[in-house]
């Protein structure tokens, strides 16, 4: 990194030295006087700032056991940066400045003139960093403007090309004028409709947090708005019960995650990963990068440490009954808990490679996936799995079964979603349409067991193709492409009636559609980006967490 951040400006005279494994000390960009012009002033980053923009960028791409990784050898959680002022998407962001400094500084000529009039031919990233190249196509520019010097044809030579030159002297990458690029293409916000826009009088927002709020969920039974986060970076949960005082004033608990040191407790600085309610509402239990699952009551008082993992915890399940909780981890197990003494009932060791997420199909039988691609569906009691499912090429980020018990849906980085049948081995339906990653995916609640028992079960697929996918999976069809948002989408949840779908995505929007036929009905642009929405018990409203810290609150009654 230190070697990128040098060769943006070449002329910087303060060099500094590696410290090791990629950590930079501080580089100072000391630009020539007409550099200056473009971005103000001289500027400097600290390790902290890079490890830190590194880090961030590992979360966002949903490398989240990179990120977790490289966060504890580069001590993260020991940085004083605070994470909600940082934009998202902001290495990419200023890896795109510099390659703009460097082809700025292409163009400037020994004497400091700039050659005006001729489009800046782009570089990669790789290009920018190699001091010949950059020399190589500096020589190339000042050799044909004094070609063109020599022949009196600079005149001709601007005015021909007047269709591609840069407007108001702005600078253009890749054809495009600087400022309007993004690297996602989708650098524009996105117009709502008057007609389907939430107006901010039915928003709510929830301030306390001091970093990333990644998951939210409502309290299920509790009628009166008790709404639960948990979060990256300050190592609490809250929960908030938005009926007092008309939602302007609402009260929160904050449950914070310690660990014993010394003789008392401490907080523990490390992520709060997960969180699930039980079925009636009186428990919550919350897993941790501490390596440690807590229960709580709703009051927000301790109950219970659960801590037989060897590192962080990445998912956590209450079963229906609500006597156990499923946990998976790093340490590659997954564990069930008693939840009324707190001790592993079981640990299972099948996955050659992280667990990542665990679902139950009914209270002793559950399923688990993994970085190793393999999915086992396990037993309390059984020392073997019943089945393992074998089909992704890439590591499976989430599996789900469906209310009925009978399918399981899984979705991976190799971009398919597979449906899985305890029948046979192999996938029922391998649903190839999304063009990226497959982060998460959620079944509606139509069936037998629901108000809606004639309705064709759908599964909803969230990708970082920025696109939302609603699948028949009785024929294996995609019925809905849904398409409003403009960066990942990191999360979906159907209404309880199942006839709406709430999404979120890195671009702060929160969309909700109809499921019968696809169209947007309402739009909310948050504050930051969106990594959870969920519904609470009514239907009527949906909550969501964001980047900034942030916990909005829509209100879809009218």
């Amino acid at each position: 990194m230190e070697y990128v951040v040098q060769q943006w400006v070449k002329s910087e005279r303060d060099r500094t030295n590696s410290l090791g494994s990629g950590v930079v000390q501080s580089v100072e960009l000391n630009l020539p006087t007409n550099l200056l012009l473009f971005i103000g002033a001289k500027m400097s980053i600290t390790s902290d700032e890079v490890n830190f923009l590194v880090y961030r960028y590992l979360q966002e791409s949903g490398f989240s056991h990179s990120a977790f990784t490289f966060g504890i050898e580069s001590h993260i959680s020991q940085s004083n940066i605070n994470g909600t002022l940082v934009p998202p998407a902001a290495l990419i962001s200023i890896l795109q400045k510099g390659l703009q400094y460097v082809e700025a500084e292409i163009s400037i000529n020994e004497d400091g003139t700039v050659f005006d009039g001729r489009p800046i031919q782009s570089l990669s990233l790789i290009d920018a960093v190699m001091p010949d190249v950059v020399q190589t196509r500096q020589q190339a520019f000042r050799d044909k403007l004094a070609q063109q010097q020599a022949t009196g044809t600079i005149g001709a030579s601007t005015s021909g090309n007047q269709s591609n030159a840069p407007k108001n002297g702005e600078t253009t990458i890749n054809g495009e004028e600087n400022g309007t690029h993004n690297m996602n293409n989708h650098s524009e916000a996105m117009e709502f409709d008057v007609d389907v826009e939430i107006p901010a009088s039915k928003a709510t927002v929830l301030r306390g947090h001091e970093s990333e709020v990644f998951i939210c969920a409502w309290n299920p039974v509790i009628i009166s708005d008790y709404i639960h986060t948990a979060v990256s970076g300050d190592s609490t949960a809250r929960i908030w019960n938005l009926n007092e005082n008309n939602n302007s004033n609402s009260t929160q608990l904050v449950l914070r995650h310690c660990i014993r040191e010394g003789g008392q407790d401490v907080p523990s600085n490390k992520d709060v990963t997960s969180l699930d309610w039980n079925s009636d509402g009186t428990l919550l239990a919350t897993g941790s990068y501490d390596g440690f699952a807590r229960i709580w009551t709703k009051d927000g008082n301790l109950a219970s440490t659960l801590g037989q993992h060897k590192g962080p915890i990445f998912a956590l399940k209450w079963n229906k009954k609500g006597n156990c909780i499923l946990s998976a981890g790093v340490d590659k197990t997954t564990i069930i808990w008693d939840a009324q003494t707190g001790e592993a009932k079981q640990q299972f060791p099948f996955h050659s490679a992280p667990a990542l997420d665990v679902d139950w199909q009914n209270n002793t039988t559950f399923a688990s996936c993994s970085t190793d691609m393999c999915i086992h569906v396990c037993r309390l009691g059984a020392d073997r799995p019943l089945r393992t499912f074998q089909g992704h090429t890439n590591e499976v980020n989430a599996i789900k079964w469906d209310p009925s018990g009978m399918l399981l849906a899984s979705c991976s980085d190799d971009m398919t979603l597979k449906i899985w049948s305890m029948k046979q081995e192999s996938c029922v339906h391998d649903l190839q349409a999304h063009s990226k990653e497959i982060y998460t995916i959620k079944w509606s609640p139509t069936g037998p067991s629901t108000n809606n028992p004639n309705s064709n079960i759908m599964l909803a697929s969230a990708s970082f193709d920025s696109t939302v996918r609603l699948w028949d999976v009785e024929r294996g069809v995609c019925i809905h492409t849904l398409t409003k948002h403009q960066e990942p989408v990191y999360s979906v949840a159907f209404s309880p009636d199942g006839k709406h779908l709430a999404s979120g995505s890195f671009d702060k929007c929160v969309h909700i559609w109809n499921t019968t036929n696809g169209a947007l009905v309402h739009s909310y642009r948050g504050t930051g980006g969106i990594f959870e929405v969920c519904w609470n018990s009514t239907g009527d409203k949906v909550g969501a967490s964001a980047s900034d810290g942030s916990v909005c609150v829509l209100d879809l009654r009218k």
